[in-house]
């Protein structure tokens, strides 16, 4: 009965997507590829655009509360592949096999995949992309801010609807007045507490600083940080709005400079239908697009 509640609560915090589908033009993908060795979850598919490559890539990250999951439910948006960019879909150790930071070095092994294999996978290993959605959000997050502190950073990083800090979550979504749609963060037995090993609640002030906010205050000023694409619904009753907004905060107060692209889309919920839509995802590949260019060719 306790995985059977555990998963249902993964899947009511994921906001998972729906499954991907087949898409014109688009090259056989290279998958199942084994990226490291420390689970049978350790897989990932690439899936390139038209042309002789190579290609910069996304590593895009599936949500599910960190307890359930699957690459196969993300769809590989055509916007993105239009503009030469592989999508990259990645499985990870969930919840019920690992504590983080599991999660987060599933993240980092699959990155370097990418990037010391990139010659033979047909990308470009400097002009990689983190994001995700929802939980997958929080590992992109998190992991991009390792890269940062080992001095190789990203080229940008993806936000949708993610939880950035563990130790608010249940203050921000008081603060929206609504019915809430999952167990409190703060719960032993909340996707956040199964993930880290305790009660939120219980140690509010560790439950903060192992979260992508956390770290970020923890970062020296001046850091120089990669372009943040983000995205967040105002109606989002399983993580609440204020936690892209604490992101984007913590984000400027390190480094004031870092390129950003960052809004809400109103009356969305938690991976509603509006984050798949032509005008999100067209601006997501805008985005990418101009920050995955050699950075000679970057401007404004």
């Amino acid at each position: 009965m306790m995985l059977t509640r555990r998963l249902a609560l993964g899947v009511l915090a994921g906001g998972m997507a729906a499954p991907a589908l087949a898409l014109p033009g688009l090259r056989p993908g290279l998958t199942e590829l084994a990226y490291a060795p420390d689970s049978p979850r350790n897989l990932l598919d690439i899936h390139r655009p038209e042309g002789a490559g190579p290609f910069p890539a996304i590593l895009d990250i599936h949500g599910g509360g960190f307890i359930s999951g699957d690459k196969r439910q993300l769809a590989v948006p055509r916007q993105i592949l239009a503009k030469g960019i592989a999508v990259v879909r990645m499985n990870y150790r969930l919840s019920d096999q690992a504590r983080w930071p599991a999660q987060q070095d599933d993240v980092l092994a699959a990155a370097a995949f990418l990037q010391t294999r990139a010659a033979e996978l047909g990308l470009q290993p400097g002009r990689l992309a983190l994001g995700g959605r929802s939980a997958g959000a929080f590992m992109a997050v998190s992991a991009a801010i390792s890269m940062v502190q080992a001095g190789r950073p990203p080229a940008a990083v993806v936000n949708f609807y993610g939880p950035m800090d563990f130790g608010s979550m249940d203050k921000d979504i008081a603060r929206l007045g609504v019915k809430v749609q999952r167990l409190p963060a703060d719960s032993p037995q909340s996707v956040e507490s199964l993930l880290i090993g305790y009660a939120v609640g219980d140690r509010r002030e560790a439950a903060t600083a192992m979260g992508p906010v956390g770290r970020l205050d923890a970062l020296a000023k001046g850091v120089h940080l990669p372009p943040l694409f983000s995205r967040h619904g105002t109606a989002d009753t399983i993580v609440s709005v204020h936690q892209s907004e604490h992101l984007r905060d913590a984000w400027r107060r390190v480094d004031p400079g870092a390129a950003m692209d960052f809004a809400l889309l109103q009356g969305e919920g938690h991976g509603t239908a509006g984050f798949s839509s032509d005008r999100v995802l067209g601006d997501l590949a805008g985005f990418l697009s101009h920050w995955l260019r050699p950075a000679a060719s970057q401007k404004g």
